[in-house]
């Protein structure tokens, strides 16, 4: 089952595609089938910019564990970061 519910991040950043380093300027987030990932359904996560055409897109897809994982190490390397660093 799809829930078609997705959230939309404005993005400060750089991803790598094919095509080679391009600026992000956003990141969608939504739990659907993936493409390639081994399990029912992921997390799938890309970061884009549409400005740029298809080719500026990175896409992952995670499993419910390692999405939650991800978040968990996220939060922690910030908090583990010296005052004023970020």
């Amino acid at each position: 089952m799809c829930t078609y519910s997705t959230e939309h991040v404005q993005a400060t950043g750089s991803g790598k595609g094919a095509s080679g380093w391009f600026r992000l300027s956003e990141v969608s987030v939504y739990l659907d089938h993936p493409a390639h990932a081994l399990a029912d359904h992921t997390l799938n996560i890309d970061f884009i910019n549409p400005a740029q055409g298809p080719s500026a897109r990175v896409a992952v897809e995670l499993t419910a564990d390692t999405a939650r994982e991800l978040a968990r190490a996220i939060e922690s390397a910030l908090a583990a970061a010296p005052p004023g660093l970020v």
